[in-house]
This record gives structure tokens, sequence and C-alpha cells, in this order.
């Protein structure tokens, strides 16, 4: 297995530019994730690392060695694709055991691996059956499979999951980050799906137009996102935005939302002219009858331990995660407050974070006052 290390990295086709000079490393033996929406370039970036297309500019090494201009057959890589592009008339002993069969392995040793593998991903109960009549989860397996025998250096992951319904999805999820503790390949893993990267990452990159906006583990990611765009596309229901009223009238400790002063986080940017975004999580926010700011209740969907309440307060609408148990009714007005200690401010123009994740608590000052 090989670290990978991706500098000034750039993609056009023709006017077009895919990627944004990129720039990043995967260690060896990490699960790395590329996530964004369809089109950011994620994919792309993918194909460039395995030596499917070729940079305009940048460097990309593979265990220290320069394979930027290298074939992608020269470059000991395994790909996995979104389809299992698994071969119809070959049985799945055939079809794991293709690759090594065209490097010219010894029968033996081919056959030794394919078993091994098999017992890795729990079908070796079925390697002698047609991939034809198999399951959706059982040909990723296979799919999987072919892969693995190689023993690469890294393995590429396109989609792998895309095609899956829910329940095999989630069962993959597990199963995929299972067996890469067991073997400890490098693995660079593109998807679109938050639920996939946050629970299978140690580290992820979230990209948007070919930029990648955010580089880290998954909880730093989601704590403290570096852009409006990863605070709304990270969670579920995404991150609450409210605009800021007068942040420079009240001083930088403390910012006006709807006629109520909220304690923000220190700010870690030098702030500009222009409007402030003050952003949280539904998880953050609580109903207080005391808060002087109010909104008006419009929808509940119940999730049976917890329930996202929706609230209009002003022109904006706000998601709050509540225990099941707390008690609201459609068309009433509540107070609102947050956890002050986790919430994020973010340029209105730029959607860049200028503070968040502070550490020490803050709360809604009533009324205005403080009291």
């Amino acid at each position: 297995m090989a670290e990978i290390r991706v500098e000034a990295l750039r993609k056009n086709f023709g006017d077009f530019t895919a990627v944004k000079n990129s720039d990043f490393t995967v260690a060896d033996g990490e699960f790395f994730v590329m996530l964004g929406p369809s089109g950011c370039g994620k994919t792309t970036t993918l194909r460039m690392i395995a030596g499917l297309e070729l940079p305009t500019s940048g460097r990309i090494f593979l265990g220290g060695e320069d394979v930027t201009f290298n074939r992608a057959s020269h470059r000991d890589i395994a790909f996995v694709f979104q389809l299992f592009a698994l071969y119809p008339h070959m049985n799945v002993r055939r079809n794991m055991a293709f690759p090594l069969v065209c490097q010219g392995m010894p029968r033996q040793e081919i056959r030794t691996r394919v078993e091994e593998t098999a017992r890795l991903l729990r079908i070796d109960h079925i390697l002698d059956r047609p991939v034809s009549g198999l399951a959706g989860g059982d040909r990723q397996r296979v799919a999987l499979g072919r892969a693995i025998v190689r023993r690469p250096k890294a393995f590429m992951m396109d989609e792998p999951l895309g095609t899956l319904d829910s329940e095999f999805r989630d069962l993959m999820v597990r199963e995929l980050r299972e067996l890469h503790n067991s073997i400890g390949a490098t693995t660079v893993y593109v998807t679109h799906d938050q639920v996939e990267a946050m629970a299978m990452a140690d580290k992820i990159a979230v990209m948007n137009h070919g930029v990648i906006e955010q580089f880290g583990h998954p909880q730093e990611i989601y704590d403290r996102p570096a852009t409006m765009f990863v605070a709304d596309f990270i969670g579920s229901p995404p991150m609450n935005f409210l605009d800021v009223e007068d942040g420079h009238a009240v001083g930088d400790a403390r910012v006006r939302l709807g006629g109520a002063e909220v304690a923000i986080p220190e700010l870690r940017e030098e702030v500009g002219a222009g409007a402030m975004v003050v952003g949280m999580r539904p998880e953050h926010v609580r109903f207080d009858d005391a808060s002087a700011l109010r909104g008006e209740v419009i929808g509940a969907e119940y999730l049976g331990t917890t329930q996202i309440v929706t609230v209009t307060a002003g022109t904006a609408l706000l998601k709050a995660r509540v225990a099941a148990d707390v008690p609201v009714r459609e068309g009433e007005t509540v107070g609102l407050t947050f956890d002050t200690a986790r919430l994020s401010l973010f340029d209105g123009a730029s959607g860049k974070a200028l503070a968040s994740a502070r550490d020490d608590a803050g709360a809604i000052l009533r009324n205005g006052t403080g009291g």
C-alpha cells in the first residue's frame, strides 16, 4: 500500500475547467472520500489518480513515485466502478481470478488468492455459481474481490454502491469499512452521498465546481464547516442560516438577530463591510419562551426518538431537532435560542467561514439586555 499525493492538479475540457488546482495527500492505509454533487469534479480527479485521464497540469505521486503520465496499467491500482462490469459468461471464481490469469500467475497461487479473498468477503459459498443470477450485494462483493485479489498499492472506488437499494447499501457501507480495516488498503472513494462519506471516511474532501472547499476529518467538517456550501451539503437536515441584522453596532462578540443579541464564536478572520450570516445545526436550536427571538411553527416531522420542527423566523426557515416528547403545535409562536458554542459565522458575499465552534458556551441575551 502507499501514500497518494496530489499537487496543483488541474483538468480542462476545452474552455471548461473540471478540476481547479487541487492539493491533498492520502496517507498510507487511509480511507479517503471525495464528496460532492454531480459534476463537481470528484470522478475526474479519481480518474486522473487512476491514470484513466491525463491532467492538464499538476502532479500525482503514488508511493513517492511520480506517476502523473504513467498509464493506468503501470500504476498498480485497482478500480471498482459503479456498474459492476462482471463477465456474465464466467462464474464467480473465474471473474475473480481473471486479473491474475492475465498476469500469468501460477494456477495454484490463483486458486489460493481467490479462495482467501472469497472467505474475507463471505462469498466462498457461491464461488462456482454464475454471476448473472446473483443479487446486487453479492455482485458488488465479486467486483470488490476481483480488485482485492491483485493486492494493489491502492484502490479507486467510483460510486460503488450507487446502484444498490437502501438495505444493501447500508450493509455494504459497514462491510466496506470492515474490509478496509482488515486489509489496511489505501482507498480513494468517490460518492455524492454524505451518509456513506461520514460513515466510512478517515478524511473527506468536499468538492464544488472543481474546487476542494474543505479537507479534513468527518467530525471537523461537520462541526467547523469552512464554507456555507459545506455547511449546507453536510448534515440532514443541513445547517440553518440567519442573516445578521447588525454585527458591527453590537460588537465583535455579539450580533443581532430578530431583535435579540446572540453571542458568537471568536472571529478567526477579519470581518469586512459586507453582510454576515450565522449558521447553526438543527440539534443546536432550542425553544425558550423567554427569548426575544421568536418564530412560528409550521410543521413537525417525527423520527421516533426525535422530531424535526420547522419554524419561520422573519424571512428565514429554521429547523430544530428536539426530543419527540417536546409538545409543539402548528401555528404557535415559540422563542428560539441556540447553543452558541456551536455556531458558525460566514461572510455573506464569499460564503467563507469567519468563525465557528467556540470552546466557551454562550446563549441568546434575552430581550437584548442580557436579563
